[in-house]
């Protein structure tokens, strides 16, 4: 299926001639069809000679309903701008191409209608010239009568050209779907509809409907309608009547929108560049030229059928920063429109950043514009990574990042388990972890380690479990949770040294008699250096302040395998000539390691 706005003003034939295309009546109210013209927005269906199905998308044409016609306008391809043989040019025909140049819709049909009330010519000529300086320029024009179907079928032609010059779209992309109508069906429940201009909807699909207000609500979809008739699945670009389950009708609104669950970033601050400037009564004359007058500091955002006030900061010269009343799903690349209600200003732009850096040192702002004004709103994997360092591949994917499969999606960009990193930052971070952990070996060669955690801080990484390649790559060495340089261990003072000795020979006689805290004490071994001994592997402590030595577990196991199993607490006190400060801690060890078997509260086992 193909998707097609109309645009023009008011009263130009628009409904008439999209009836007559299709045999549908668009208008949807029946204040619409005793006052003449279109409301709200109105949609209709044919298929042409070629085969193609072609929906046409009708949008208000006065400019009270200004705001109804870009809900239309926005999520459309294509646009069919009309305009009346024997009325011409008219100041609405100004604001909807206005309004079309600012979305960069750049295929489209000029169409003169009620070519049987007037020679057609003058009006040809006079919308291809308004046309020629926009991005509309170099359509085709044709003059019909919707009344006598004069031209319809050269029209019908011509649609079939149009519609096979338009892009592919991206089926398996991820799903947004902009409500432009929710209304509720009796035994069905709610139903919402929308242009899907990419990705796929299914039957059974768990979606989120996220709203204007920023909230959002998980829905299930108990059923999809296109064309008139009910589908399994419907693929862009396509109309679609969405009949969701688990939301109320007065819950989802136009400028909602229906989103792929955890595929999309929100924010509320976008960088956008000011692609078109547009006097809508004079469309040509500034066309394609940044903004001359600075935009005043509120003005109504319009992307998809949302239409929404944002507040302007401007950074520089075509290039503007957007605050938003609520986190919304706009992406870098989005095409957007910014109007002045007052002035009647139009301007388009292109949103080029939705995860925008913090202004806030003197010059940033004219340096971010240079910046935003280089960018063509497509997002770039190495750029967006090296301006951040690092980055979740799922939030690259979630801003429209493309990220390519395989440990190297980029040139200057690495895989390393969930994160994409810049080699530069990387190379970077390892450095600032090989100084830290060299300063700590020269300040307490007693301790010459980091722990994972103080590491990961040091080298300013996000996350710990990048904290063992970032060491490889420094050069260093994990053992026991801690980061130290190859070969370097911990280096206890001679009294320290002299105190410990004594203790391995005591304990070497009886492995089960740990010294008390003041025995340790008149040794001179206080936390740190139990530490270092245990980082070096010369003794085991276990909680409640009991040292070992590391082959106290395995000495024990030789006693308490001879035990009649199962034995209890007491049992093993005996058997280890122990007491129950030491022997307690020692079981629940060998319980952590699986070579014994708590049975009950007294009672354990050997592990066989």
């Amino acid at each position: 299926m193909h998707v097609i706005a109309t645009a023009g003003h008011v009263d130009h034939g628009k409904s008439t001639l999209v009836r007559a295309l299709t045999g549908i009546e668009p208008d949807r109210w029946a204040e619409e069809r005793r006052r003449g013209m279109t409301i709200d927005l109105g949609y209709a269906w044919t298929t042409l000679a070629s085969g193609a199905d072609v929906a046409f998308v009708d949008v208000p044409g006065h400019q009270r309903f200004i705001g109804n016609m870009l809900a239309g306008l926005g999520p459309a391809p294509a646009v069919v701008l009309v305009v009346a043989a024997d009325e011409g040019w008219r100041p609405q025909s100004a604001e909807h191409l206005a309004a079309v140049d600012a979305l960069g819709i750049s295929r489209g049909l000029v169409v003169v209608t009620r070519s049987d009330l007037a020679d057609p010519g003058p009006a040809v000529a006079e919308a291809l010239a308004q046309v020629a300086r926009t991005s509309l320029a170099g359509s085709t024009a044709l003059a019909v009568s919707a009344r006598t179907g004069q031209g319809l079928d050269a029209l019908r032609a011509a649609l079939d050209d149009l519609v096979a010059s338009l892009p592919a779209p991206d089926r398996d992309a991820r799903m947004r779907l902009w409500v432009d109508r929710s209304f509720s069906v009796r035994g069905s429940g709610t139903v919402v509809t929308g242009t899907l201009g990419a990705g796929t909807i299914r039957v059974g699909d768990e979606l989120v409907v996220h709203r204007t207000d920023g909230t959002s609500q998980s829905v299930g979809v108990r059923g999809l309608q296109s064309l008139g008739r009910a589908r399994d699945e419907v693929s862009a670009v396509a109309r679609v009547a969405v009949n969701l389950r688990g939301i109320g009708v007065d819950d989802v609104a136009r400028g909602d929108v229906l989103l792929t669950p955890r595929a999309w970033h929100v924010t509320t601050t976008l960088d956008a560049r000011v692609v078109r400037a547009v006097d809508p009564v004079a469309v040509g004359a500034g066309a394609g030229v940044p903004e001359p007058d600075p935009l005043p500091s509120h003005v109504m955002l319009h992307v998809g059928t949302l239409a929404v006030e944002a507040r302007v900061r401007p950074l520089g010269a075509g290039a503007v920063r957007l605050a938003l009343p609520a986190a919304l799903p706009v992406v870098a690349g989005d095409r957007i429109l910014l109007r002045d209600p007052g002035s009647r200003r139009v301007v388009g732009a292109v949103v080029v950043d939705a995860d925008p850096p913090v202004l806030d040192r003197r010059g940033s702002a004219a340096r971010r514009a240079e910046v935003v004004r280089s960018l063509d709103g497509a997002p770039d994997l190495a750029r967006e990574v090296a301006r951040r360092g690092w980055m979740r591949g799922s939030e690259a994917e979630a801003l429209g990042i493309v990220v390519p499969p395989g440990d190297r999606p980029g040139a200057t960009v690495a895989r390393r388990g969930v994160w994409l990193v810049d080699d530069e930052a990387w190379q970077a971070a390892s450095v600032r972890l090989r100084a830290a952990v060299q300063a700590r070996a020269d300040a307490a060669p007693i301790d010459p380690v980091l722990a994972l955690e103080a590491a990961r801080a040091v080298a300013g990484v996000p996350d710990r479990a990048l904290v063992s390649d970032l060491a490889a790559t420094a050069g260093l060495d994990i053992r026991d949770g801690r980061v130290g340089l190859p070969g370097r261990s911990a280096v206890l003072s001679s009294g320290a040294e002299a105190g410990l000795s004594r203790i391995e020979a005591r304990l070497r006689q009886k492995p089960f008699t740990a010294p008390e805290q003041h025995e340790l004490d008149a040794a001179g071994l206080g936390a740190r250096e139990l530490a270092a001994a245990e980082g070096i592997g010369r003794i085991l402590r276990l909680p409640g302040d009991v040292v070992l030595l590391p082959n106290a577990p395995a000495l024990a196991m030789r006693e308490l395998a001879a035990l009649p199993q199962p034995f209890t607490t007491s049992d093993a006190r005996q058997a280890l000539d122990s007491t129950r400060r030491i022997v307690i801690p020692l079981l629940e060890h060998l319980d952590r390691r699986g070579w014994t078997r708590r049975l009950d509260g007294s009672h354990r086992q050997v592990a066989r």
